[in-house]
């Protein structure tokens, strides 16, 4: 009894400590919001912290300025183009990778999460050379393809993930019944993979609409927002870098709240593989 009164006590105090660590990380990750925030609403003409005073401003220069709600509308075509490519490669894919029986399934399983082990710059240098032949330099949707190529493990982790845990019993009983496959996957499967779709949309979404690198190396002249964010630091700093940095912030901060709320169990399946 009394050792496992120990135990129980020795985690309860683990647990604790974890919970103040992950705070403490937390917070110091939050920091800087407290100096973006204030400064996006300064009255002062230059970067000033703490601000003499507020006023929308800044805010008001980046609606005026069209540079700026070009580089916008130019991130969110690439980021909604890069998110249906991913989606509509990465589905079936995770399907095959998951169904299939042939032999070496388990490496190319592995070789889908390469993006992400492979060092951005060296995806970046790849595809320019690739691209310039191509003739899809300067182009938004040559960005959105090369986003696509960053997003796609995303999409095939998680849903492979759901895949694995999905009790194709279903499946079976529906095609009993004489419901064709197509109308199976459609009706049956996909309903039940919704977290795990959603999940994969938004992150998508949100690696195309945040990706700096490959911007750099593809975009050309015709810039997304993280490029326009860099040359203006690069350039000129003021404090419409840290207006655009706050809607940047709170459009990712709704994306992630959305995948939250659409695609619970998605996350705790993946982890659990």
């Amino acid at each position: 009894m009394r050792r496992s009164k120990q135990r129980s006590q020795q985690r309860s105090t683990g647990k604790l400590l974890l919970g103040i660590f992950a705070a403490a990380v937390f917070a110091f990750l939050l920091l800087p919001l407290l100096v973006v925030f204030p400064i996006s609403f300064s009255s002062a003409s230059y970067l000033q912290f703490p601000p003499p005073g507020y006023s929308l401003q800044w805010y008001q220069r980046y609606l005026d300025d069209p540079s700026w709600i070009e580089a916008t509308i130019r991130s969110v075509q690439a980021a909604t183009l890069c998110t249906v490519l991913a989606m509509g490669l990465g589905v079936p894919l995770s399907f095959f990778l998951v169904r299939s029986r042939l032999p070496g399934i388990r490496l190319l399983d592995r070789l889908t999460a390469a993006p992400i082990i492979v060092p951005t710059i060296i995806i970046s240098i790849a595809l320019y050379g690739v691209f310039s032949r191509l003739q899809l330099i300067g182009e938004w949707y040559g960005v959105a393809i090369a986003h696509t190529v960053l997003a796609l493990p995303f999409v095939v982790i998680l849903v492979s993930a759901s895949l694995r845990s999905f009790d194709e019993a279903q499946e079976q009983a529906a095609a009993g019944l004489g419901a064709s496959w197509p109308w199976i996957i459609w009706r049956v499967t996909l309903p039940q993979l919704r977290p795990s779709l959603v999940s994969a949309a938004f992150l998508s979404f949100i690696s195309s609409f945040d990706e700096l690198v490959l911007a750099m190396f593809l975009s050309g002249t015709s810039m997304t927002l993280p490029k326009k964010m860099f040359d203006n630091i690069l350039m000129e700093i003021d404090p419409t870098i840290a207006a655009v940095s706050v809607l940047q912030i709170l459009l990712v901060s709704v994306a992630l709240g959305l995948t939250t709320l659409f695609g619970r169990g998605a996350l705790t399946t993946t982890i659990t593989r």
